[in-house]
């Protein structure tokens, strides 16, 4: 039986080394145990990584007599299992055929259906941890790894003496467990990290995986030179390193860092286009470093040779111009990594001299691993580029900064639901309002998707312009529930809007389907404000109600979506209590809690895992205006009206110390007045706001805003907006539902007066 076996291991080894149709020798038949004539195998697949042996062989067909001793029927039962082995690597081959690679059989041929391996997946890890720890054992281990290295010599190193050949199953195994560790990767950085884990040791002891730079997305034409770039390296410890010299070779070229006597790989390759190196990457298929061809490359890639083609061995030189040696012969496989559309890099594998070199059926091993990563990194450069686009439409949708209003502080804080999904529909926004208003808006739109966030733009583009008309904050929210209906059928979304008046110190709140509010006063106390729930923004014909509350200063206001609170193990109202019980334990260390750090500790309440939702969060310290800043006067619609107000302006700067603004800010307010007074039919109003800046206010009930012109020499008026936009820091005019405000702002000498 030992013979009938080492004969057909042979047979089937130089057939795929040579990769053509040839019949494989029929076993020596027993005499007493007579056999029909062996079936001619079928071609193996030269890219396949599973046929090593012989394809599909026929069945035998055995008579059963009664006279057949116990001897015969041993040797019956180890044909059927030889044959039964024989066949399902024949239907793995069939089934795991790449046919994105040169050689692959088209698709139409005979092709086995099942799963290419029939264990589950923890046998192949096992395998796979099997595998490296056999390579990697101890002294007197006896375990066989790919390659054929089995126990190690007194030194500690492997023993090529004692390893016996890898079976066809132990390499199916093999290469199953790694192509699905690569596979199970998302981003690039895994998929390379899973290749590398895969190879070393269990396949070589060294490996090094360059990749195009810029790597090539999708169908996109690479531009420029082609460039790679040394992205992963990994490599087998060296527990001989201070015995071994520069002659053996035996220290790999991992680490592009790495300096030293044996020099160090190139992380940065311009690969000319005539050169060996790319016309081995054309070819697609891994080689040995044999031929002076396939050597010249590897010298290219790894030395940083741009003419490598003296290099090698035989050439008389051995070494790269940087001092690098390399593995030759077959200790040494480079496999260009092609994906979809083109070649996107090459893996070099390396073994040291006192390991067994590769097999030819180690190439195609190679093909395997080659093709599931190329395949695996245009997987994830695709995927790399749809986060990218979801990230900058996410950013895009929500404020690149917030204002910073006069009296009130503002943070906030925006989380994904996960990594994959970064775009949602939960938005926040500040709005600054006329008379030093500020408009805090957090809102939720139903979903995770590209159309939740869509709409979610288009609601706060919504909410932005309603807000600028300075509408009541219930008002607000019927305009937006009238246009999400507009959008379209099911465009539900939540969302609460309040204005906070920095010199009534008042907070005005509307909700529509969003969480209540918490505020967290100065003294510790957290309250969750009772605010009307209001229907979902989209169900329509509903009214909104809003609540006038008081804002004293130093309260911190917080808005948030559901996320924050809901999760699968907790309801709403459970993680409202816990954010409440969170604000007043970080207020009883500071009090109050500086803003920023009170968000990561408002963020803390969610556990590992426990985020299913996205999640805004929105916080407002409520500073205020103290009435000794603050100036309001009401005027009536006179000729001297402007002679007044600048008497009025001039009392104010002086009491509190800003003379050297005082002959400007006349000239602005006179001019700005005496606009008002020419269209304004009702009282005017003027007010003055002392801050970090001067702010001046002058409000009429006219609609219409003025509009700055270029007065020509003969006329006589249209010089006014002119001054106020030449001399003042700041100037704007808004629309009121009861008219219109001008305004303006003068800095202040000396910073802050308060």
């Amino acid at each position: 039986m030992s013979t009938e076996r080492t004969t057909q291991q042979a047979a089937a080894a130089s057939a795929t080394a040579a990769g053509a149709a040839r019949p494989v020798p029929a076993p020596p038949v027993s005499p007493a145990a007579p056999v029909a004539p062996v079936a001619e195998a079928a071609v193996p697949d030269p890219r396949s990584g599973f046929a090593a042996g012989t394809a599909a062989a026929a069945s035998t067909k055995r008579k059963s007599g009664r006279d057949r001793n116990r001897g015969q029927g041993r040797d019956q039962d180890r044909g059927r299992d030889r044959d039964r082995d024989r066949k399902a690597a024949a239907r793995v081959a069939a089934a795991s055929a790449d046919s994105s690679l040169p050689g692959t059989p088209p698709a139409g041929r005979d092709r086995a259906t099942a799963h290419p391996l029939a264990e589950d997946e923890s046998s192949g890890a096992q395998a796979l941890k099997a595998l490296g720890a056999q390579v990697s054992g101890g002294a007197g281990g006896g375990g066989v790894g790919l390659g054929g290295v089995g126990g190690r010599n007194g030194r500690g190193l492997p023993n090529p003496a004692a390893a016996p050949a890898l079976s066809e199953s132990e390499r199916l195994r093999y290469v199953g467990a790694a192509t699905r560790r690569i596979a199970r990767g998302i981003d690039l950085d895994e998929i390379l990290l899973g290749l590398c884990r895969s190879v070393v040791p269990a396949f070589a002891d060294a490996i090094l995986v360059y990749l195009r730079d810029p790597l090539p997305v999708g169908d996109e034409r690479p531009s420029g030179p082609f460039v790679l770039r040394l992205r992963r390296t990994d490599r087998a410890p060296d527990e001989n390193a201070s015995e071994q010299s520069p002659e053996t070779g035996a220290l790999l070229p991992v680490v592009p860092s790495t300096e030293g006597a044996y020099g160090a790989a190139a992380d940065h390759i311009d690969v000319p286009m005539d050169g060996a190196l790319a016309e081995v990457l054309r070819g697609v298929r891994p080689l040995f470093s044999e031929a002076p061809q396939a050597t010249a490359a590897l010298y290219e890639l790894v030395g940083g040779c741009p003419d490598a083609t003296d290099l090698g061995p035989g050439s008389g030189s051995g070494a790269a111009p940087n001092g690098l040696i390399l593995p030759t012969g077959r200790r040494a496989i480079l496999a260009p990594l092609r994906g979809r559309r083109r070649v996107i890099g090459a893996a070099v594998l390396l073994r040291r001299p006192e390991r067994p070199a590769f097999e030819s059926e180690d190439l195609l091993v190679a093909a395997q691993l080659a093709t599931h990563t190329a395949l695996g990194v245009d997987k994830a450069a695709m995927y790399d580029r749809e986060a990218s686009t979801a990230d900058s439409l996410q950013r895009a949708m929500l404020p690149d900064s917030l204002p910073q209003p006069t009296g009130v502080r503002l943070a906030s804080r925006y989380l994904p639901a996960a990594e994959s999904a970064r775009v949602g529909g939960d938005w926040y926004d500040a709005i600054p309002l006329p008379g030093s208003r500020v408009a805090l808006v957090v809102g939720d739109v139903m979903g995770h998707s590209m159309t939740s966030a869509a709409i979610m733009g288009q609601l706060r583009t919504t909410v932005q312009t309603l807000a600028g008309l300075d509408l009541a904050p219930q008002e607000v929210l019927y305009h937006l529930d009238e246009q999400a209906q507009r959008l379209g059928q099911d465009r539900m979304a939540t969302c609460i809007y309040a204005v906070y008046d920095p010199i009534a110190h008042r907070v005005t709140i509307a909700n529509a389907g969003h969480p209540p509010p918490v505020l967290l006063h100065s003294n510790g106390l957290a309250e969750v404000l009772r605010v009307p729930p209001g229907a979902p923004i989209g169900v329509g014909g509903v009214p909104f109600e809003a609540v006038e509350l008081p804002a004293p200063a130093g309260a911190t206001l917080l808005l948030y979506t559901d996320g924050l609170v809901e999760s699968r193990t907790r309801d709403v109202w459970g993680g409202i209590e816990m954010l409440r019980e969170r604000l007043h334990a970080a207020s009883q260390i500071v009090s109050p809690p500086p803003l920023e750090p009170l968000c990561d500790e408002v963020l803390d309440i969610l556990g590992p895992g426990d985020r299913d939702d996205d999640i805004a969060l929105l916080a407002a310290r409520f500073d205020g205006i103290a009435p000794r800043d603050v100036a309001y006067w009401f005027l009536e619609p006179r000729a001297q009206t402007a002679g007044r107000a600048r008497r009025l302006v001039r009392q104010a700067l002086r009491r509190w110390d800003l003379e050297p603004l005082t002959e400007a800010t006349e000239l602005l307010v006179s001019e700005i007045v005496t606009n008002a007074v020419r269209y304004a039919e009702r009282p005017i109003t003027l007010r003055l706001l002392r801050t970090d800046v001067l702010r001046c206010e002058v409000g009429d009930d006219a609609p219409t805003l003025p509009r700055m012109r270029h007065a020509q020499p003969q006329d006589e008026g249209g010089r006014g907006l002119y001054l106020v936009s030449r001399m003042a820091q700041r100037w704007g005019a808004t629309r009121l539902s009861t008219g219109k405000v001008v305004w303006f702002e003068m800095g202040i000498p000396g910073g802050l007066h308060r």
